[in-house]
């Protein structure tokens, strides 16, 4: 059985997809009487899984008749796409924000789920054993190296 951060993620993400704007405007607590839950686990899994590592840019407002509105962030098309990636990842990168960036390039079907998957193992902490801040270094190079060799030059 999955838990609730995990329906509650599949069910935004479905709004999403439906919506031709590629946005939704939610109540947390309309959201969280829904999934019979408290209001602090919809916060929970927005800030956790909608971040903008991952394509999703978040705006709440706060408030009576306040809302989250989630929208998610297409990346640039295939030519601006190594500039976007030569910026995003830099000389150094942290395991979160290289996952989402691996998240939103599977998501967008730049990589399948078996290149994302050898990616994700390539550039874990566990795989690299390193201190800081040369981890961070050594990650970005494997990140830069695996995508030019899988995207193209």
């Amino acid at each position: 059985m999955r838990n609730i951060s995990d329906v509650i993620e599949q069910y935004l993400k479905n709004i999403l997809h439906e919506s031709p704007e590629g946005t939704v405007e939610i109540q947390r607590n309309d959201l969280a009487e829904k999934f019979v839950c408290v209001p602090s686990q919809i916060n929970y899994v927005i800030s956790t899984r909608f971040t903008l590592e991952k394509g999703y840019l978040v705006e709440s407002k706060r408030g009576g008749g306040g809302y989250i509105r989630i929208q998610r962030i297409d990346l640039p098309q295939h030519a601006e796409l190594h500039t976007h990636l030569r910026q995003t990842i830099g000389e150094v990168i942290d395991q979160t924000t290289a996952e989402g960036l691996i998240y939103q390039l599977e998501g967008s079907c730049f990589l399948s789920k078996r290149e994302a998957n050898l990616m994700r193992s390539a550039i874990s902490r566990e795989c690299l054993m390193i201190k800081l801040p040369y981890r961070d270094e050594i990650r970005a190079r494997i990140m830069k190296a695996m995508l030019i060799s899988l995207l193209g030059k």
